[in-house]
């Protein structure tokens, strides 16, 4: 008959456990803090339908569905609606200003924009040379940028803070957003055209540049901040939220917990919490794909 070995194991040594997990360490933080990706913005709509239409009709994107609702598909991330009753309040009071689409030839684009019976809050305006940008009056009265660019895919969201480079700073350590041109931007006050436009941030998650501007640009361009103090909760504004995607939801939740951020609501597959100058930020767990 066969005889088998039995051994006996000791403990390890514990200098060993310790290179053991000091080894292990980057890759339970990379599991953590793993890129999030961006996932869709979510408008508030009287009539979903006729929006849908209107941004596949007008911008580079296309019908799609999402957990059975018709959506608008933006190359990697969706616009989804909720259908509210009455149309929703459209003033830039809360840390969401716009959001829009390039243009490898401007004045060709807003051309062809007219003759398509596109109505423009803003008219065409040359900012710099050879850059230019117009405001399309959207859905229920949303602001759609049309700009500059060597794309003409959805390309960007713009924000506005009481401290632009800490909010960037705040996407950079939750979520894994990257500085547009790898460089912290600085803190010293800059100006266009007599408006002041920093200190402000540039960061990428996916292909959607995020933007933030300082809060003394609204208080000099939108009469509504005359008398404000701080921003208003983006809830039941035509743009209610952003959306991002996480890997793991749970693991997800549970550091940015620990690390302090509030969390508004959690439900099956997705949360929502409380970002940078109270803008609120939907995470779902698993990445956008179009169905």
């Amino acid at each position: 008959m066969r005889k088998f070995a039995f051994y006996k194991w000791s403990l390890p040594n514990p200098f060993c456990l310790l290179i053991f997990a000091f080894c292990l360490l980057p890759f339970c933080l990379a599991a953590q803090t793993a890129p999030s990706r961006f996932h869709h913005l979510h408008l508030n709509a009287t009539d979903p339908a006729a929006a849908v239409d209107f941004y596949t009709g007008k911008f580079d994107c296309e019908k799609a569905t999402y957990e059975g609702r018709t959506a608008v598909w933006a190359q990697k991330s969706f616009l989804l609606f909720n259908k509210v009753a009455a149309a929703p309040p459209a003033e830039v009071i809360s840390a969401i200003w716009h959001f829009g689409w390039g243009a490898e030839n401007m004045k060709e684009t807003y051309q062809k924009q007219l003759d398509m019976g596109t109505r423009f809050s803003t008219p065409i305006t040359e900012l710099f040379p050879n850059f230019f940008f117009a405001y399309v009056d959207g859905p229920d009265r949303a602001i759609i940028e049309l700009n500059t660019a060597q794309h003409h895919h959805f390309g960007h969201l713009h924000l506005l803070s009481a401290d632009a480079v800490s909010a960037g700073e705040w996407y950079v350590k939750h979520f894994g957003a990257t500085w547009r041109g790898n460089r912290v931007p600085s803190r010293q006050p800059s100006f266009i055209r007599n408006f002041q436009t920093g200190p402000n941030a540039s960061l990428m998650m996916d292909n959607v540049n995020i933007i933030i501007f300082p809060i003394e640009y609204a208080r000099q361009a939108f009469p509504e901040w005359k008398d404000r103090t701080a921003f208003a909760t983006p809830q039941g504004r035509v743009v209610d939220h952003v959306a991002f995607s996480v890997d793991n939801l749970a693991v997800s939740v549970e550091a940015l917990r620990k690390e302090g951020v509030k969390i508004l609501e959690k439900a099956a597959g997705r949360a929502l919490i409380e970002g940078p100058d109270n803008i609120r930020i939907e995470l779902v767990e698993g990445h956008a794909r179009k169905e």
